[in-house]
């Protein structure tokens, strides 16, 4: 029977233990509404372009925003911008950005992190030498540098976001492998002669990566923060793109209203601002929660 099946206990067990956390229903809660926004944006706000859907449509060219209406729920911002149609379109882009950024850091930092755990010797040094260059220059710093470098925009962003964000993965995944290839079933799988390539895949990756995927979750609402900065400083998309941070950037001149009404525009800030932080928010549940499921030091409590 499966319900019976050593595999599939486990699998219930830590099941159990990730929904047994009340912020976990929080995590997954708000990661479904973005999901549910993010698939359905083309029918909760119809595309004004066909040919471009994330350019967010403008009635008029006034510098000053307009408050919320039945025309435009949510207000537009400056340059008659509408924030409802960002705000829904801006989540395909906040998922974008945090899904490709972090598919590459993983491949890439589980792939070295994997070679230089296992091989060890020569190879590690040169690779954790590296991981170290890497580290010696801070995130963002070295991040922004590479974006001037080979010019702005959303997409080089999301590149260069992701040749920062590997560094993270190999340390965590080696030192996971450090403890696992030399264990007896890693043992007995070499003199039974199967590859490295086969060991590596089979064997010492799916045993060490639970650390890494931990990781991963938690830092997928943190790259789209990031880009989201980078974006608030001049450096993504276009002005009028569905990107969060770049609305936050557009109305950075109606933080404060006018004298007498400092919050006279404050949906200019507050929405997309709060857009980002529950986004940011569900996946850093989602983290602490598979952070506890998968910790043997609490695991069994």
């Amino acid at each position: 029977m499966l319900e019976n099946h050593p595999k599939f206990k486990e699998l219930k067990f830590t099941l159990y233990r990730i929904f047994k956390n009340p912020t976990a229903f929080m995590g997954f809660a708000l990661l479904l509404v973005f999901i549910f926004i993010a698939v359905f944006a083309p029918r909760i706000a119809p595309p004004k372009n066909p040919h471009n859907p994330y350019m967010i449509p403008h009635s008029g060219y006034a510098v000053t925003p307009k408050a919320p209406c039945e025309k435009h729920i949510f207000g537009t911002t400056t340059g008659q911008y509408d924030i409802f149609y960002g705000i829904v379109w801006g989540t395909r882009t906040a998922f974008r950005i945090g899904i490709f950024v972090i598919s590459i850091a993983l491949i890439i930092g589980v792939s070295l992190g994997t070679i230089a755990g296992y091989y060890g010797g020569i190879i590690d040094e040169i690779i954790m030498r590296l991981v170290d260059v890497v580290f010696a220059i801070p995130f963002l710093v070295l991040a922004m540098a590479i974006v001037v470098a080979f010019g702005r925009g959303l997409d080089n962003i999301m590149y260069a976001i992701a040749a920062v964000a590997w560094r993270n993965y190999v340390r965590v995944i080696r030192s996971g492998i450090l403890t696992l290839r030399d264990q007896e079933f890693i043992q007995a799988a070499k003199i039974m002669g199967v590859s490295d390539f086969k060991i590596m895949i089979r064997h010492i990756i799916p045993n060490a990566i639970f650390p890494v995927m931990v990781i991963a979750f938690m830092e997928c609402g943190s790259v789209v923060l990031t880009a989201a900065f980078m974006s608030f400083l001049g450096l993504g998309a276009p002005k009028g793109y569905a990107d969060w941070g770049q609305m936050v950037a557009m109305a950075r001149n109606y933080i404060v209203g006018p004298p007498g009404d400092p919050l006279k525009f404050w949906y200019t800030i507050i929405i997309p601002g709060m857009a980002i932080i529950l986004f940011v928010l569900a996946w850093n549940l989602i983290g602490d929660a598979l952070r506890d499921a998968f910790d043997p030091k609490l695991r069994r409590r």
